[in-house]
């Protein structure tokens, strides 16, 4: 599933070539998760004004109301004019005076969804309960460290939540608690001041490396360029069950936490 440094990477690819441009027609194909929310005649003659990010949200404003999506489990958008024709897993297709925005998305658990604003509840429903934004100044290590405290279950299940802080995905998780040192089972209420500061400084170093790497291509992530992502070349745990840790060279371990494979090395991360 594509995470937050992989629709950070899709923003970036295509949001200063989208400014600007006026919506000519929109072409919906096989239903996606949820429906689009308006005629899509009506958008045509509206400008995309900027494309903004809230978790895994792409937020493209409009000269009236905004368009939210999500590229759900598999989807991936590509950006430019003169794309080739539409294939059977692309449904969507934003066609502008600047090319045309393309969703592609074989499984369907994608969306596109209209919102008059941010503060409508159509918007509010998705984007209402998402917790702070890691890589923006909102993040607070202090609040980080209360909200821990409030919260009894695994830490990395807290993390995937989304409600403390949002966007650290299965991949990226496992990649900070290794980073913090701190074993992916550990109670979150239980986790001390110091580690907490620990923890919230490898978020940030570990989304912003990923960013910079161009997200991780486990399957078939690219960019809106269709370019992809280099992450995972890196990665100290995350897919290396059975591997030597980088760091200790004992055995990288996997276990399963709320059905998602969890990778830690029990000598570099404690309890």
């Amino acid at each position: 599933m594509p995470e937050l440094p992989e629709v950070e990477v899709t923003r970036l690819s295509f949001a200063g070539r989208i400014a600007g441009a006026h919506i000519e027609s929109l072409r919906l194909g096989k239903p996606l998760r949820w429906p689009l929310g308006c005629e899509p005649q009506a958008l045509a003659g509206r400008q995309v004004l900027a494309v903004r990010r809230r978790g895994k949200y792409l937020l493209l404003d409009l000269s009236e109301g905004l368009l939210l999506m999500h590229l759900g489990m598999s989807g991936s958008v590509i950006f430019g004019a003169n794309l080739a024709p539409e294939g059977k897993h692309d449904h969507f297709d934003l066609v502008t005076s600047q090319g045309t925005l393309r969703l592609h998305d074989p499984r369907r658990f994608g969306a596109a969804v209209y919102a008059a604003s941010e503060s409508d509840p159509v918007a509010q429903k998705l984007l209402g309960r998402l917790g702070v934004e890691p890589l923006g100044g909102a993040f607070d290590a202090t609040l980080f460290h209360q909200a821990l405290k409030a919260r009894k279950t695994a830490i990395k299940q807290v993390l995937l939540a989304g409600q403390v802080v949002v966007g650290v995905g299965n991949i990226y998780a496992s990649e900070v608690l290794f980073l913090a040192g701190i074993r992916p089972t550990t109670k979150a209420c239980s986790i001390s001041r110091p580690r907490a500061a620990l923890l919230h400084r490898a978020i940030g170093q570990v989304l912003a490396q990923a960013v910079a790497q161009g997200g991780s291509t486990l399957r078939d992530f690219s960019n809106a360029q269709g370019e992809a992502g280099h992450f995972q070349l890196a990665a100290m745990v995350y897919g290396r069950a059975g591997l030597p840790c980088k760091i200790c060279a004992a055995p990288v371990k996997i276990i399963r936490q709320g059905q998602r494979s969890t990778f830690y090395c029990a000598a570099c991360q404690k309890p």
